[in-house]
């Protein structure tokens, strides 16, 4: 067990301003001193970016689906150590599960498994005493939930505060915070940018992060809602720790992440796995650096990599001539989510690395859900009929979907993905932490690359 004090917030559904607050609470307990952590129900990298921005430490994503039920307390546990305050942002409404699965899946579900408090955001902008009928029936709709209280958002005047309160106060609901229509403001880059300001720690986005402290600072009672997040018992599990079964590799393989100073395009975890694999991780910009880091026998480009930067990534063409000639001479080279289409000839019209005979091209449709995927081809990181749960968010498409070696197939659709070599390209994103060998086969083959490109490849079969 491990005791961590902690908050889930939530909301009754989409656009009540829980993204909002969750940063600016995470920003204003950060300002008074306190160590905090924050971590995003469900597969969303772009929000665990701006949490992580706002508590100095890399939020983290926590979905059930794609990491198992069980792993799901043992990683808040890990992403929380030494924090006086962990915060756990909802996906949608408090009930609600992007898979259809809210009994295991919903953020209701992950509050229940990590025994937390839930404050309930409510936009009350067109509602009066009905707000004690709507928290009633949130907390009455599953009586494992713990429903702490409330902040409400948007309220029109006093006289309208002093209404909703007294609501509440009928149904002993706690009101700990109460946010004036304009008191958020909508400060937050553009979501099209995805997790890139977060990550690049721009200017936009940090003066984001503390606009948003100062406004929960001056409306929201920090004291009582630490007092209800140290209420919270002991999590019923040990750490999760990113233990990979593996010789140590001498010398250790450079690896290589996407990402910016605050952190890769991927799950934290795979680089704590790839780190526990023997490897030494080093972060390239694809946006900005011209070069691979010295030394780097491997690349990962996490799923957190966003589409709309397509003229960036097309315009750095030194690296993309490196990134091509690591693929070449058969180093490891894995692409997940908009990493594939970085790897592709061209997107739309704009040159990309030429590492796959592929063309990419943006659509107006968004294709988005969860896959349970079976390995076609033995890779750099899986061998074939290896079974994975994984995640596609993307609009560009490519073609051909797959390479003569296929990564991916599921019911329903055409194998997916592209094995070349030491190259692992797809547009499914996998959660590393529930499947540790990833890592392990990464790095030995990156180890064996650095001795023997021929090798590289499974079976040591040159390309």
């Amino acid at each position: 067990m491990t005791d961590v004090p902690r908050l889930v917030l939530s909301a009754p559904s989409s656009g009540h301003g829980k993204n909002a607050l969750a940063i600016g609470l995470l920003a204003a307990l950060a300002d008074r001193g306190v160590d905090v952590a924050g971590f995003k129900v469900g597969p969303d990298h772009v929000d665990a970016a701006y949490l992580g921005l706002a508590a100095g430490r890399p939020g983290r994503t926590l979905d059930p689906r794609l990491v198992g039920a069980d792993r799901v307390a043992p990683l808040v546990a890990r992403g929380a150590r030494g924090a006086g305050f962990a915060l756990v942002q909802g996906s949608m409404g408090l009930y609600d599960s992007l898979s259809g699965r809210p009994e295991s899946e919903s953020t209701a579900a992950v509050a229940t498994a990590l025994r937390s408090p839930v404050v309930l955001v409510v936009d009350v902008a067109a509602m009066g005493q009905s707000v004690a009928a709507l928290v009633h029936g949130f907390r009455a709709y599953d009586e494992q939930l713990w429903l702490g209280g409330v902040v409400l958002n948007r309220v029109a005047s006093a006289r309208h505060e002093e209404l909703l309160r007294a609501a509440l106060d009928d149904i002993g609901v706690p009101v700990y915070g109460v946010l004036r229509r304009h008191d958020l403001p909508a400060v937050l880059p553009s979501r099209r940018q995805g997790a890139v300001p977060a990550l690049a720690r721009t200017g936009e986005a940090t003066r984001a992060v503390r606009r948003l402290g100062e406004a929960v600072a001056a409306t929201v009672d920090l004291d009582r809602l630490l007092g209800l997040a140290r209420s919270a018992p002991p999590l019923p599990a040990a750490p999760w720790t990113p233990e990979v079964d593996r010789p140590a590799a001498d010398p250790r393989p450079v690896v290589a992440v996407a990402g910016a100073a605050g952190g890769s395009y991927g799950h934290v975890e795979a680089t704590e796995l790839l780190r526990a694999a023997g490897a030494e991780v080093v972060t390239v910009d694809p946006l900005h650096d011209e070069a691979l880091p010295t030394g780097v026998g491997a690349l990962v480009v996490g799923g957190g990599l966003p589409e709309a930067y397509a003229e960036q990534l097309s315009a750095n063409r030194r690296l993309c001539i490196a990134v091509a000639e690591l693929a070449r001479t058969g180093r490891p080279v894995v692409a997940e989510g908009a990493g594939l289409l970085w790897l592709a000839r061209e997107l739309d019209g704009l040159p990309m690395c030429g590492v796959l005979d592929a063309v990419g091209t943006s659509r107006d449709g968004l294709v988005v859900g969860y896959r349970e995927a079976t390995a076609l081809t033995d890779s750099v990181v899986a061998s074939a009929g290896a079974v994975v749960t994984g995640h596609k968010e993307h609009r560009a498409v490519l073609t051909p979907r797959a390479g003569a070696r296929p990564a991916w197939s599921w019911d329903g659709g055409a194998p997916e993905g592209f094995v070349w070599r030491g190259v692992h390209a797809s547009q499914l994103t996998v959660h590393w932490a529930a499947y540790p060998q990833l890592a392990a086969r990464l790095v030995d083959a990156a180890a064996r690359a650095a001795a023997d490109p021929a090798t590289a490849r499974p079976g040591g079969v040159p390309a």
